[in-house]
């Protein structure tokens, strides 16, 4: 904030017009001109004398703005709750639909530690739905329909948040980072839920310092750094006791086929997760033009858009799926061909032949709402499948634990099948360098390669 101490100060001038009378006070900062009216002579004469007795006592005035120092900062500061508020709005029309719940997860977070004191405050269940799903909405903050609890809780919030200048305080802005670092129960934050929040909160404060409400960034300056349990961590490797085999994903999903109502609606969905590695968004997004399919054999799906669930509060369609144009980490119109093997050309045939194609052309959709395919039905049916096969002891194990795990399944036998890292990086739609760190661990034999070769560094020759 550049800043002067050359300042001079006109006396109030008295401007008639033909309704009204009105006030100025004009006043010179580094040769630059300012001007503030008024209605009343009272108030401009006190703005005036302000400006002056600021200048006798030696204060700074800044450059942009023409007011003392101190003056500015008043004048620029607010809660942290309205600068959230800010943020969130300013986010609100280039994010994804995931992204801008992300946000609100993280804002809510923030939110809750910059309270100055807990007087009243309504139950925190409560005060946590109305920031994240409300307040942290621009849509959805003032709408009619609002509960009054909902209300409540925010006016509570509104007159309980500290300024957001007070994160130039380091006790203030330690104590933000440390809540940061456990979930609600006390226990250690997942790093990537850490990492992610402190992300927004770094982003936060710049922000507020574009605003003017900071001076600067703080954060660096403090030397804090997160405990080892949430250190931010590259990707990690994947565990390879969730990986399942063919023989366990073929009775998955025969499993999933016995399943009253949706059940066989799932089969080639969870399928297109195993044989063609897809995550969850694009097979949901699959349509009559992504598919290239002949009677039997080899076939190929080319993808071009994604429908991650989000809800259908943070969606502009006002639909559960948000889609997005584009794949993951790639450009809108950049598609990615994915090899389609006979036995889920089959599989997708016997589906088509069943059940058809939606209205808009779509391969999976509900059952009642022949629109989008519900996220709950994904999970509840891959849940009661593992518990149909498997005993309650590997039910409690990692194996399969998700629908995603088909993928890591998916993408592990083809790197054991010898298929090429490049082919398989193309294919999953990740870099080669983050595909060989998430699955080198599943690849079968290199682990009794390397054993192997310490034998025979050893002197002990098998």
């Amino acid at each position: 904030m550049p800043t002067t101490y050359d300042v001079k100060i006109w006396s109030v001038r008295t401007y008639r017009g033909k309704r009204t009378t009105s006030y100025r006070v004009r006043w010179l900062v580094a040769d630059e001109q300012f001007e503030e009216r008024f209605r009343e002579y009272a108030l401009a004469d006190s703005f005036r004398s302000g400006l002056v007795s600021a200048a006798r006592q030696g204060e700074a005035f800044d450059v942009d703005e023409g007011l003392p120092v101190s003056q500015v900062r008043v004048g620029r500061d607010r809660s942290f709750y309205a600068l959230a508020c800010q943020y969130a709005d300013a986010k609100w029309p280039e994010a994804a639909a995931t992204t801008r719940r992300t946000h609100a997860e993280a804002l809510t977070a923030l939110t809750t530690a910059m309270f100055a004191d807990e007087r009243g405050k309504p139950d925190d269940k409560l005060v946590r739905k109305a920031l994240c799903r409300w307040a942290f909405n621009t849509v959805r903050r003032e709408a009619p329909d609002r509960p009054a609890e909902v209300t409540a809780a925010l006016r509570w919030v509104e007159r309980h948040t500290r300024q957001a200048s007070a994160l130039a305080r380091p006790d203030v802005l330690r104590a933000v980072l440390d809540s940061l670092t456990v979930t609600l129960d006390g226990s250690p934050a997942a790093p990537s839920v850490f990492n992610r929040r402190r992300k927004i909160l770094h982003a936060m404060v710049a922000y507020a310092v574009e605003k003017k409400t900071l001076d600067s960034n703080p954060i660096p300056a403090l030397g804090w750094r997160p405990p080892t349990a949430v250190r931010t961590r590259p990707v990690q490797a994947m565990d390879k006791r969730r990986v399942a085999s063919p023989l366990q994903v073929r009775t998955l999903l025969r499993a999933v086929a016995q399943q009253p109502r949706s059940g066989r609606r799932l089969v080639a969905f969870f399928a297109c997760l195993y044989f063609a590695a897809l995550r969850p968004e694009e097979a949901a997004a699959l349509a009559k033009p992504n598919l290239s399919l002949p009677t039997r054999g080899w076939g190929e799906l080319h993808l071009d858009v994604v429908e991650p669930y989000a809800g259908r509060e943070w969606t502009n369609s006002g639909e559960n799926r948000d889609r997005r144009r584009q794949l993951k980490q790639r450009a809108i119109g950049d598609g990615r061909p994915v090899p389609c093997c006979p036995e889920l050309t089959a599989i997708i045939h016997a589906h088509i032949d069943e059940f058809g194609f939606g209205p808009d052309g779509r391969l999976f959709v509900g059952e009642r709402n022949g629109a989008e395919l519900p996220k709950l039905t994904i999970v509840r049916g891959w849940k009661r499948a593992r518990e149909m096969v498997f005993t309650p002891e590997v039910v409690a194990s990692p194996l399969a634990a998700t629908p995603y795990d088909l993928r890591h399944a998916g993408v592990t036998g083809w790197l054991n099948a010898g298929v090429p890292v490049p082919e398989v990086a193309e294919w999953a739609g990740h870099s080669q360098e983050i595909l060989l760190r998430i699955y080198a661990k599943c690849i079968d034999g290199s682990e009794q390669v390397q054993r192997r070769r310490i034998q025979r560094f050893l002197g002990h020759e098998e």
